[in-house]
Formats: structure tokens, sequence, C-alpha cells
């Protein structure tokens, strides 16, 4: 008996460690801020805006800069996370407002509560799932919207949604609770903490605005005081990960919605009012920048869709790296999240996406397979205060982007692998990659819907 024991004994020695005790359900913090800009980090070198929290991050993580998102508004941007979709597919090419815009855009009123999410996808796994923050998957002008709590979520404390709106500031304190309340049940979490900042209107704190109070712009005050506020919030999830000694099983991930808003018209600076946030300061103050990206909020051209996109996950993920070759996408988060927490997709579901953990992991990422597409709505020809916003679909294929108008009699395209920046417009040069794109455009498109279906639509329509 002795000899069987010890027989056994050196066997789960010798086991690997995933074999011997199933390895923990990795943690998934998700900071989703909205319109901070890809130039709006010092550690992208903005030249006031500090940021020593993200910045830590960074440090002590992977800096994908060619990340994109699924659009340059907010609610489709949302969409593609919760669902591993691109927007069109639900008709959620702008965002949600109240039900007469809604409807003369051919939008529904709210995403289906019906539709698979991420959040339920964890929930199957075991995951306790929070959502505190932004919603706009709905508005808080349709009092009849679904609440997020029956997209998957255990808890939530949410604005921009039906119901009561939960201030602004206080989405950190809910993550910290939910954080030491799902580690004292020992139970693997999913948060997604969707940040206000630094979205109209401005709502300043003096202990913020007064780091700045250098400054010779009032504008620039404003915007450096509410992403420092932001930043600070950041830093109290970040700590409270480290104190609870759960830093090295948390994947990390900060990013942004779309690109930076800006004002297409000087502005002068005045007090805004919002129904889900109240009162704060407009758009003067919106002093975002996209380090050399073309186009701004709204536009398919890379200031409006490339955003930061940083990653932690100590001992996983390289320290310090800066990764500016792997294409990832938003709708890539969804069957990413799902591989790391071990979460079975539904058999009847496909994303649009790929799941990206060897890319997070630091392996060789090989040339992406699947496409990328965007729908929004441009405005053709372009207008002299928006020369970025005309593009109604776009598609990303190995290394070329192409942009089109909404009836196809303009279109450019880039070599974004050599030409980030969008430089060299060279569709003249390259007829046959323009043609092999517009087609595989042309078939994507042929698979949209052409209304809204489902649970979608407020009762206010019929009035």
């Amino acid at each position: 008996m002795n000899k069987i024991l010890l027989l056994l004994l050196s066997l789960s020695i010798a086991l690997p460690k995933s074999e011997a005790a199933e390895a923990p359900k990795p943690n998934i913090v998700f900071i989703f801020a909205d319109d901070w800009g890809w130039g709006d980090l010092s550690c992208h070198g903005h030249p006031y805006v500090k940021t020593p929290n993200i910045d830590r991050l960074a440090a002590q993580g992977t800096d994908f800069s060619r990340f994109t998102v699924a659009s340059g508004v907010c609610s489709p941007s949302r969409t593609a996370v919760m669902t591993g979709h691109f927007p069109a597919r639900y008709n959620i090419d702008g965002h949600f407002a109240w039900v007469p815009s809604n409807a003369k855009r051919n939008m529904p009123d709210w995403l289906d509560p019906k539709t698979p999410t991420l959040p339920k996808m964890l929930q199957s796994a075991g995951y306790a799932t929070a959502h505190f923050g932004k919603w706009h998957l709905s508005n808080d002008m349709i009092p009849d919207s679904p609440l997020p709590g029956v997209y998957g979520y255990d808890e939530y404390g949410a604005f921009n949604c039906a119901g009561e709106q939960m201030p602004v500031h206080e989405d950190a304190d809910h993550a910290v609770a939910f954080i030491e309340k799902s580690a004292a049940a020992k139970k693997p979490f999913f948060i997604n903490l969707w940040m206000h900042e630094p979205h109209t209107p401005f709502h300043t704190v003096p202990k913020y605005e007064w780091r700045f109070r250098e400054m010779e712009s009032r504008e620039d005050q404003i915007f450096a005081s509410v992403l420092s506020h932001a930043d600070d919030r950041i830093g109290e999830v970040l700590d409270a990960l480290d104190r609870l000694e759960l830093t090295e099983n948390t994947l990390v991930i900060f990013s942004s919605d779309n690109g930076p808003a800006r004002s297409t018209k000087p502005a002068e600076l005045t007090l805004s009012y919002d129904t889900a946030t109240g009162a704060g300061w407009g758009i003067a103050a919106s002093k975002g920048i996209t380090a050399g990206r073309k186009g701004y909020k709204a536009a398919l051209f890379e200031g409006g869709i490339n955003v930061p996109f940083i990653a932690r996950w100590p001992g996983k993920i390289a320290a310090g790296k800066i990764d500016d070759t792997s294409l990832i996408s938003a709708v890539d988060l969804l069957p990413t999240f799902c591989e790391l927490a071990g979460a079975q997709l539904p058999e009847d579901y496909q994303p649009d996406g790929v799941s990206q953990v060897a890319t997070l992991m630091g392996s060789a990422a090989p040339l992406r397979e699947k496409p990328l597409f965007w729908r929004m709505d441009g405005h053709w020809p372009p207008r002299m205060d928006a020369p970025y916003h005309w593009v109604t679909f776009a598609v990303v294929d190995q290394q070329w982007k192409l942009l089109s108008n909404r009836d196809g009699s303009h279109r450019e395209l880039y070599d974004i692998a050599a030409d980030p920046l969008e430089t060299k417009d060279v569709a003249g040069d390259l007829p046959e990659v323009v043609n092999g794109l517009v087609a595989k455009l042309e078939a994507w498109k042929a698979t949209l819907p052409e209304a809204p279906s489902g649970d979608v639509f407020s009762a206010e329509r019929s009035k």
C-alpha cells in the first residue's frame, strides 16, 4: 500500500499543472471608454493629458496599435462587442436615439434581448457577470426598452438605458465591490466597465481641474481633467485587483468605442445637458487627437475606428511590448473571451470575429482570413467641414482597406500595413485589388437584412 501511495504521489508531481489540477478560469475586466482617441494617452505621446494608470497597463502588458472597432459611433460599436457580429446585421448603423429618429434611420429601438451575447455565454461557463457605466444599446428616452440585466448580467449599474441612471463617476466603486464579492465567493468574474469619459457633456470635478490649473486654455483644462478623473478610477480597479491578489489571474483590457469627437466648426464653450448624465461642458472642450490618423468620431477612416487597445495579463501577455502588426477587431472579443473562459459557443451561432488568444499571448499572427466590414451613414459629396465623413462602406482584407460611398461612384484604396495613416490612395494603380474587394463587399451586403426584426420596437412607434 505504501508503494502504491508513493507511486500516485510521484505521478501527481510529474503531471503538468493542467492535468494535475485544472487552472482557475481567468477573470476578465473590459474597460471601454467613450470617444477616447488613439492619441489621448500620455503613453501615446499626448502633450498634456496624464494617464499614469493606463500607462501602467501598457508597461505591464502589450499595446496593440492596429485594433479597430466596428463603427465610428457608439451603439453599433458596442453591439459588436456584445454579439461578436458586425452591427449592420442588426440594422444598427448609428447611435440609439429617441423613437422617431430610430424609425427614420431604419434602426431598431434596442438590441434584441434574444440575441446571443457575450455575458450570457460567460454565465454558462460559470462566470459572475456585471456591467457598470454607459449602456447605449437602447436609450434613456425609451422607457419600455429592456434593462441591461436581461442581456446576461448578474448585476449592473448603467446610464443611457431605461430606468434609474447610475451617476457616471460611480462606475469604479461598483466594479470594485463586485470584484470583492466575486473573490469572496471564489467565482471567476467578467466586468464591462464602460466609462463616460471623454464624451460630452464633460462632468468636471474641482479636484481634477486643479491638477491642470496652469493651463492657459480652459477647454484643454476641462478635457485633461476628465481624462485624469477616468484614469484615477481605472487605478482604483487595478489597486483592488492587487489588494485581493487577483492581478496574476485577471485579463484587463482598455479600449474605446470610437475615435475622438470634434466640432465641425468653431464652438463657444457653453454648458450642455444630457438626459442620462446631466449638465456639463459642451463640444468646445472636445480636444481629443488621433496621432495623425485621418478623421474623427463618425468616420470610417482610421481616426474614427483605430482606437487604443492595451491588454494586461501578467505571465501570459508580454509586458512593455508594442504590437503594430496584428489586426484585431472588436468582433473578435466575444470568441476570444469565450475561449479563455472555456465557454462553448451556441451551436447555431457563428461569430464574424475570430479568437485572438494566440495573438494576445504574443504568437506570430497569421494573415487574417476573415475580412472586416463596416457600414455607416456617409454624406456624399464630402462636406468642407467634415471631409472624411463621406464613407458608407468599408472592407479590410489582408493589408488592403477599401472605402466606398453609398452608390460606389467613389472609392479609395489603402495599403494599411505599409500606410496605416492612409496617406496614399492607390485605387487607380490597383484596379484588380479594388474589384476583388468590391466583390467581397457586395457579397457581404447581400447577407444583410433590409429592416430590423425581432422584439426591437418600442410601443412609442404606434404613436
